[in-house]
């Protein structure tokens, strides 16, 4: 069939833009999964720090440190009988495409844990 040389690339070139589309937002919901892991994971080693720490505000350094993550905030509330730790992120959505159509996404986590005698 001579007349229909060509049409697999016309194809290709109308669906290729559709499919790097479909998968960068695939990178971009995976890179914010791994961020919220991260930040979960330092709100953890904040309360676990300040849970068994003589002065638990400073503990706050301990879920900072415990990601590479820079821009995170971590705050940490002692209340009586438990500790209160608090962590946010603002994750810029910065894959190509998708980074112009959706804002950057504020992740939160917050633990609670009891004090622990010394």
């Amino acid at each position: 069939m001579k007349h229909d040389r060509g049409q697999a690339t016309v194809e290709l070139a109308l669906v290729l833009p559709f499919l790097c589309t479909l998968v960068l937002g695939v990178v971009q919901v995976a890179v914010l999964g791994r961020d919220r892991l991260a930040v979960q994971l330092a709100a953890r080693e904040a309360a676990r720090a300040a849970s068994v720490a003589a002065d638990p505000r400073a503990a706050a350094a301990a879920g900072a440190t415990a990601v590479d993550l820079s821009g995170l905030e971590v705050e940490v509330f002692p209340a009586g009988t438990t500790v209160r730790a608090v962590a946010r992120y603002t994750d810029p959505t910065e894959v190509p495409l998708i980074g112009l159509v959706l804002p950057d996404v504020v992740v939160e986590a917050e633990v609670t844990m009891a004090v622990e005698p010394p």
